[in-house]
């Protein structure tokens, strides 16, 4: 899904494929070998009002989520992470292979983490475990509309 959306918009992106039962991020970048600060995760955050959409929020493979800076980016008081069951339930993908840019027919907000955009490109998954696209930053953010905001937790 990710690869047809990207061909559609003729954004040009890498492919790397890993063993498709491997889930941590960090150890796939290692494996693929490029820096974990290059390979972002999607993590599906719920708000509480069941009204208001889900969230996606991208952050380096090397970085846990503050629940609280992404609440004051989102403008909202509290947000709780999505179980693996409710990430896949929302998205229709595995974790391990969720992506923004395979859901961009969802209605998701998305949010990238800041330090993005220090890099000139990202590794992100394709909407399928076993396969990263090598992507430039600037075009995750104009295809998913992400938002950029301070999301990691600060070291």
């Amino acid at each position: 899904q990710a690869m047809r959306a990207l061909q559609g918009k003729r954004i040009p992106y890498e492919v790397l494929t890993y063993p498709d039962d491997m889930r941590d991020a960090v150890e796939i970048a290692l494996l693929l070998g490029v820096s974990p600060d290059e390979v972002f995760k999607t993590l599906v955050v719920l708000p509480p009002e069941k009204s208001k959409k889900p969230l996606l929020v991208m952050l380096p493979a090397s970085a846990q989520l503050d629940l609280k800076k992404l609440a004051e980016a989102v403008g909202t008081k509290k947000l709780k992470m999505a179980t693996h069951r409710e990430a896949e339930q929302l998205t229709g993908l595995q974790v391990g292979g969720i992506s923004a840019v395979a859901l961009l027919e969802k209605p998701f907000s998305v949010y990238m983490d800041e330090s993005a955009m220090s890099l000139t490109h990202v590794f992100i998954s394709a909407g399928k475990r076993g396969i990263q696209l090598k992507i430039a930053v600037t075009d995750v953010v104009k295809l998913t509309g992400a938002r950029i905001a301070p999301v990691a937790l600060a070291e």
